[in-house]
């Protein structure tokens, strides 16, 4: 089993889509194993986007994901980082196919309603970021 993180980000809470955003993962056959709405800080925000930091939009970035409440969650299932990034969609929604989170759902790709871990490092490192050292189920 794989574990990866997804964030329903700033805009996506606001316009009411955290439960469309979860039953889509739910749907596709992932477990959720640690969900918290949460505000995410400066700091936090600087950590999580990191690699980023000398490109000339990371301050857009933290801008806008410490702007309002945010939706951390762990999913877990086979391939689980695979299945998820399927299911969320190109980065730009432009792009994204029809059927997919930001296809259906987005328009911007700043704001392109949800984050997903693209790796297997980096979702060991954003679960750790969020959850700490909180069990998960």
């Amino acid at each position: 089993m794989e574990r990866t993180f997804i964030m329903v980000k700033p805009n996506g809470v606001a316009r009411g889509l955290v439960g469309e955003v979860v039953g889509r993962f739910e749907r596709r056959g992932l477990a959720l194993r640690a969900m918290k709405l949460m505000r995410v800080s400066r700091e936090l925000a600087e950590s999580h986007y990191a690699e980023h930091r000398e490109k000339p939009f990371f301050t857009s970035l933290v801008d806008f994901i410490t702007s309002g409440p945010v939706v951390a969650m762990v999913w877990e299932g086979p391939q689980a980082i695979k299945v998820a990034r399927a299911t969320m969609g190109s980065t730009d929604p432009v792009d994204a196919a029809p059927g997919t989170v930001r296809g259906d759902l987005a328009l911007e790709m700043e704001q392109n309603v949800v984050h997903g871990s693209d790796g297997t490092q980096s979702a060991a490192r954003e679960i750790g970021l969020f959850f700490g050292a909180e069990e998960l189920v």
